[in-house]
């Protein structure tokens, strides 16, 4: 069974971007897949500010990402480059560690004017840790992740049709990679 992790660098519980990786992570499932997810939120902040290598909770993101076969990092877009929570994370893990890996960037923004920040920003990142192989990349507005609070503090999100079909063609060519 292959392994898909996804790493989001959101530092917001509330992000229209858990809109995309719900329906990633959801698609990937009822393909058979064995996912798992590192939130950056979910790490402790400390380790992430202090680079402790040898945290307990860094250790067993990292294991997570070791054992992918492969990796769909989710960024909101802040600054016109990805979070530097997720920086953070990124810089925690081994020097090589997304050789072999099959990548899929997901990001967020509140406007086309980031579009490249994937190609600028992101993928220098990987390609020094050893990524080379990627699926088609994934660049939504907030516009297209309607976000709604439930009376338990729940967050629910709809995606618009196009964003919910372009998932799915990342779904089925990083399937497609995989078998």
């Amino acid at each position: 069974m292959y392994k898909v992790v996804i790493l989001s660098g959101s530092p917001n519980a509330s992000s229209r971007l858990n809109g995309m990786t719900n329906y990633i992570r959801q698609a990937l499932t009822e393909a058979g897949f064995q996912t798992a997810a590192v939130n950056v939120i979910d790490l402790p902040p400390e380790d992430l500010v202090y680079t402790r290598f040898n945290s307990p909770h860094i250790i067993a993101a990292n294991e997570l990402i070791e054992q992918a076969d492969a990796v769909i990092i989710a960024s909101p877009v802040y600054k016109a480059s990805f979070t530097g929570v997720l920086k953070a994370y990124i810089d925690l893990l081994p020097q090589k560690g997304f050789e072999g890996k099959i990548i899929t960037p997901v990001f967020i923004a509140g406007s086309m004017s980031h579009l490249l920040a994937i190609d600028y920003s992101l993928k220098p990142v990987l390609a020094s840790m050893g990524a080379r192989q990627y699926t088609k990349s994934m660049y939504a507005t907030d516009s297209a992740v309607t976000r709604e609070q439930l009376e338990s503090g729940e967050y629910v999100f709809t995606l618009d049709v196009d964003t919910e079909l372009r998932l799915s063609e990342i779904v089925l060519e990083l399937k497609n990679y995989l078998q």
